[in-house]
């Protein structure tokens, strides 16, 4: 019998800083085994528009802080922007980003890289967020 588990799971999290790079690694795996899916696709969605979703390395701590180092080069918060809230950077690093993944499922297991992991990014925080699992 296929495992079928379309329907869409809201992740919250909880950010603390106004920029970081979240591991939700562990709690997209749980939703996957929860599914009972074998085999199929894991899609991640952030309906934010100041926060991000990546897959990157996660063994080395230094290149989440690259990471945003390196937006914050290209994009900083301070510039002359158009936008008046006062985050225009934010909207612009989410937009650099993405707002979505969409991982593998082989064997009841997400298929990520040795040194992978799922992050979310946060641009504008510290905020609630939430980012919705869909398995398939």
């Amino acid at each position: 019998m296929r495992a079928t588990f379309d329907v869409v799971k809201r992740l919250a999290i909880q950010s603390t800083k106004k920029e970081e790079m979240i591991d939700i690694t562990a709690d997209v795996r749980r939703i996957v085994r929860e599914s009972g899916v074998l085999r199929g696709i894991c899609y991640l969605y952030v309906p934010h528009t100041t926060a991000a979703i990546t897959v990157n390395e996660n063994t080395d701590p230094n290149v989440k802080l690259d990471i945003i180092a390196q937006l914050e080069k290209a994009v900083p918060r301070e510039g002359k922007y158009r936008h008046a809230e006062g985050n225009a950077a934010a909207h612009i690093k989410s937009s650099i980003i993405g707002s979505s993944q969409a991982i593998f499922i082989e064997n009841g297991k997400l298929v990520l890289g040795t040194w992978q992991a799922i992050f979310l990014c946060e641009f504008d925080g510290p905020r609630s967020r939430n980012i919705l699992v869909k398995v398939t």
